[in-house]
């Protein structure tokens, strides 16, 4: 699944797509009013001829690509976790899907189950639900059954858990030293009770976990993948990567060996999303890593027959749904997770959801 420059389809995208790339991820870059965006949306699902799934980071709060009338503001997911609804956490998933399908989007990439045990985080933060990883469970379970029962995707991301670290993977290679039982205890949780719920899909974290396998991060590790999510948490859902441009990754590994390392772990589909060079060689080494037997095709059936249930389930052809946006229910809804916010300095409400 790719990212790509602008909001049209480019020669590199096109080509692509010719090449059976599974879907396209779209970020600020590409996305601008309600129309344009559905304009986009519509164009590349025609091109594509087939299903093709568009993903997304809807969160709200800080980390929302759809902003502005007639989307619905919403708070960071702090807000709603204070709250500690879980009625309200699944109608906060029906509106993200019904915004997210008005548009063309068949996959969002949350909710996030990562624990807010670190003040000092600087990439969850106020993303998170709670410090309390039962309440991130009970209501990321929540919300994401009701993005899915509202026909998008859901991704809990990033696994096994990203919360607790003081460094960000989009800078650098974050690491965590606690042992297997506060795992077990803390960051765990959310990601077991994802699994039990049967929903569709989870993120890897590109961190390094001591107790789990200290030389490896958990895209590319198969003790992390394979024997924690798959094994022990009895995961079948589909395993996507964050993405491999991410300096986590691209500053020690080539993305030819993250990708073959991450499928032979577990992964069913890789994140390239910023240059068509890199997504092009992360393709080739695939090719031949199953060519030389190096990846087993088995693998390679195992995570086509993943993806073709989250596409049935899923992928949407092009909808005309853009006079169903800006639902007074939805408004309502959102005025209503913003209480927290009632009454403070409008500064520092923008200072606390960054």
């Amino acid at each position: 699944m790719v990212g790509f420059p602008g909001t049209r389809i480019d020669a590199d995208l096109a080509s692509l797509m010719d090449d059976g790339i599974y879907g396209a991820i779209l970020f600020k870059r590409n996305v601008g009013t309600a129309q344009e965006t559905a304009g986009l949306c519509r164009e590349l699902k025609t091109r594509a001829g087939r299903p093709f799934i568009l993903s997304v980071d809807q969160e709200g709060g800080r980390v929302a690509r759809l902003r502005g009338a007639p989307f619905t503001t919403l708070p960071p997911m702090r807000e709603l976790g204070q709250q500690g609804d879980a009625r309200k956490a699944e109608r906060v998933g029906r509106l993200l899907a019904h915004e997210l399908r008005a548009v063309g989007f068949d996959w969002d990439f949350a909710p996030v189950l990562d624990v807010d045990t670190n003040p000092a985080n600087p990439v969850i933060g106020d993303r998170s639900f709670s410090r309390d990883p039962e309440e991130v469970a009970r209501l990321g379970v929540a919300l994401a059954r009701g993005m899915e029962a509202g026909g998008v995707a859901s991704c809990g991301k990033h696994f096994p858990g990203h919360g607790d670290t003081t460094t960000d993977s989009h800078l650098t290679l974050p690491r965590l030293a606690h042992d297997l039982e506060r795992l077990r205890r803390v960051e765990l949780v959310p990601f077991r009770a994802f699994a039990q719920a049967r929903l569709a899909s989870l993120m890897t974290a590109h961190v390094l976990f001591d107790a789990l396998d200290p030389g490896v991060p958990a895209t590319m590790s198969q003790r992390v993948l394979g024997g924690v999510l798959r094994e022990e948490l009895g995961f079948d859902g589909v395993l996507v990567s964050d993405d491999l441009e991410m300096k986590a990754i691209a500053d020690h590994y080539s993305v030819e060996e993250a990708a073959v390392l991450g499928t032979l772990a577990g992964v069913d589909l890789f994140l390239v999303c910023h240059q068509a060079d890199v997504q092009r060689r992360a393709i080739e080494a695939l090719v031949k890593a199953v060519e030389s037997g190096r990846v087993p095709r088995q693998r390679i059936v195992d995570a086509h027959r993943r993806l073709d249930v989250l596409a049935s389930r899923f992928a949407h052809p092009a909808e005309d749904r853009l006079a169903t946006l800006g639902d007074t229910e939805h408004q309502a809804l959102a005025r209503g997770l913003d209480s927290a916010f009632a009454g403070k300095d409008p500064t520092e409400v923008m200072l606390a959801s960054r």
